[in-house]
């Protein structure tokens, strides 16, 4: 295993991501609540750029106490990363899709140190 150097710490403030090449592949790491998270830039979906797709908090369903719906709201702690290509949905954290729980993105360690951010690959 080797570190590949993606950027400097302060390239990559929080909701930033930054795709790098490796070989064939490609890629993204994303700053999301402070943690740093690298993924192979390919949907399992049909091989769209996630990685380049748009970050936005889960939505979830309310339901009141006798099960009622009363609405959605926004997540204020789980994110998601949607593929620009058909808008399949990838929790950040974990990389596992939103509506199949058995997909889920190909991640990589990513390390930060000396004033630098890398991938482990």
């Amino acid at each position: 295993m080797a570190e590949v150097f993606l950027c400097n710490s302060a390239e990559l403030g929080e909701g930033a991501r930054k795709v790098i090449a490796n070989g064939s592949d490609q890629i993204g790491v994303i700053r999301a609540g402070g943690v740093l998270h690298a993924f192979r830039n390919v949907c399992p979906h049909q091989g769209g750029p996630v990685c380049e797709g748009l970050i936005v908090h889960k939505v979830e369903e309310v339901l009141a106490a006798d099960k009622t719906y009363q609405g959605m709201r926004f997540s204020e702690n789980v994110l998601h990363i949607v593929c620009p290509w058909h808008g399949w949905e990838f929790n950040i954290a974990t990389g596992r899709c939103a509506g199949d729980g058995k997909l889920a993105l190909k991640r990589y360690q990513v390390t930060e140190h000396d004033n630098g951010i890398y991938v482990v690959v």
